[in-house]
């Protein structure tokens, strides 16, 4: 059974002590391919260092994660675009709105989700989006730039039917991650409603662990337990739940 994992943060200072374990379990349970959200330029020698040390498996994005986005965040941008001139990337992430914490920086996060989606057209690759406190932000965002060369992930998809489909309208697949298994986390009472073709794993490790390790630090190897969460709510084989997200995947980035 072969899994991926669309969004994990496997350069956090949270795994120095045994990242090369936690990438082991992953490996052991099936997942083959780790795709890496970037935060900003202060992780990327990390991130280097990462695929370095698993070059088949690691996957790197480049891009401005919507909280770092802050008085200087066209510099941030100008680091991105030297980057993307120089070697290849999976995709522009984590991009978007978080408005979670202040509204202090809203029109710098709007502005740097904007260039960011230019880049990605411009490149050819696909968006994985941060929405936190959000969503209308986004979406306004997004119809703004809608079309065929928009497509990619809407991360952690928190929000509701009604909202689930505003996104898979703009060419998104759904992150599903921990918040799936969460009693309070809602989108299993109507994740049934939404084809399974648009929907792909992640863990956002070291966040958001499922249960039940909520409250504790994330792994990849936890995709397993959102997969068979998956396999329940969709009343469907485990293997087949992994093989079609993992070929969703595929499709957005790439082999």
């Amino acid at each position: 059974m072969k899994l991926v994992d669309t969004h994990t943060h496997l350069y956090s200072d949270q795994f120095d002590d045994d990242r090369a374990e936690v990438v082991q379990r992953a490996l052991d349970s099936g997942i083959e391919t780790f795709y890496i959200p970037a935060i900003d330029s202060s992780q990327n020698e990390a991130m280097f260092a990462l695929e370095k040390q698993f070059p088949d498996s690691m996957r790197l994005m480049t891009g401005l994660h919507p909280t770092h986005a802050k008085d200087d965040y066209k510099k941030e941008l100008s680091i991105i675009e030297d980057l993307l001139a120089k070697r290849e990337f999976c995709a522009i992430g984590e991009i978007g709105m978080d408005l979670y914490w202040d509204k202090q920086y809203i029109e710098q996060q709007r502005d740097a989700f904007v260039q960011q989606i230019l880049l990605a057209k411009k490149y050819k690759l696909p968006i994985a989006i941060h929405c936190r406190e959000a969503f209308d932000e986004v979406f306004e965002v997004l119809e703004e730039h809608k079309g065929d060369d928009l497509y990619g992930v809407f991360h952690c998809f928190t929000g509701t039917l009604e909202q689930a489909n505003l996104a898979i309208s703009y060419n998104l697949k759904l992150g599903i991650g921990g918040v799936v298994t969460f009693k309070n986390g809602k989108i299993d009472k109507f994740l049934d409603q939404i084809p399974l073709s648009e929907i792909v794993l992640e863990t956002d490790a070291p966040y958001l662990a499922p249960s039940p390790f909520r409250g504790k630090r994330n792994e990849s190897s936890y995709v397993q337990l959102i997969a068979e969460k998956l396999s329940f709510i969709y009343d469907l084989p485990l293997e087949e739940i992994a093989k079609i997200t993992t070929q969703n995947a595929t499709d957005i980035f790439g082999k």
